[in-house]
């Protein structure tokens, strides 16, 4: 078995096939998704998605790309989302310094009042940081809630995965480990311990090797559990297992 613990099934790559690409990811051994809203609107067809679909999870919350657009009705409207029964976290919350398509004192501002508002309605977070990890630490060291959650698409030095560690989170992998020039992230997957690993696609973004150049999907996660394995001498089943008991603990799905 394997999870998918951080896809966007909602998003609109996916519309004209939904269905097969979750069928397919079924037929690869990918038991559950955790499809992660962005917008407002996207949280919306998330939880709409994981409605429909046994198989499927989903969290709420307002990437740092759109921070900037976060108004008084923005935040009651994710307490009201979040009752939904199969939202299983906040996010994905956090900064993205590379784009920086919100200005970063807003990004930071939010990210404060988002861990602040997961810690309220009793959710995990799902932490996005990209060349933002000296601020995204320096955040999360200050926040008073249980820190309980994934740093995702983790991209940071080994130093940086330890403390994150030593908080409490959990590490995401996606298929950029299969890359050819990803020698340091393998470098800290071989240190980290395979109980704080989850495995996610981020699809359809970050299509592992051999499939770059196509849309990604739920299904080829287990390429990036392959690649795991290798690392860390396990079978392959093992890497799966032990990621998904991982995701189920920190997302509550039982």
């Amino acid at each position: 078995m394997f999870i998918d613990s951080h896809a966007h099934l909602e998003m609109r790559a996916f519309d004209r096939d939904r269905d097969e690409v979750i069928t397919r990811a079924k037929e690869a051994g990918v038991d559950y998704i955790v499809t992660i809203g962005t917008t407002l609107a996207d949280c919306k067809k998330a939880i709409s998605i994981a409605n429909k679909y046994e198989s499927v999870y989903a969290v709420v919350g307002i990437h740092p790309h759109g921070v900037k657009n976060i108004n008084d009705l923005t935040y009651e409207s994710l307490k009201e989302m979040a009752k939904a029964e199969k939202v299983v976290a906040y996010g994905e919350i956090g900064l993205d310094f590379f784009r920086n398509l919100s200005p970063r004192d807003v990004q930071i501002k939010r990210f404060g009042e988002q861990l602040e508002l997961a810690s309220e309605i009793g959710l995990p977070v799902v932490i996005h940081d990209r060349e933002a990890h000296v601020e995204t630490l320096k955040i999360l060291k200050g926040w008073k809630g249980n820190r309980r959650g994934i740093v995702h698409c983790f991209s940071g030095d080994y130093e940086m995965a330890k403390k994150c560690l030593d908080m409490g989170f959990y590490i995401s992998i996606p298929g950029t480990i299969t890359f050819q020039k990803s020698e340091k992230l393998r470098e800290i997957v071989g240190k980290i311990p395979i109980e704080s690993l989850l495995v996610e696609t981020d699809s359809p973004y970050l299509t592992p090797h051999p499939k770059r150049g196509k849309r990604n999907e739920p299904a080829n996660v287990v390429l990036t559990a392959r690649r795991i394995a290798e690392i860390k001498g396990l079978p392959l089943k093992e890497v799966g297992r032990i990621t998904s008991e991982n995701t189920k603990n920190v997302f509550g799905i039982t």
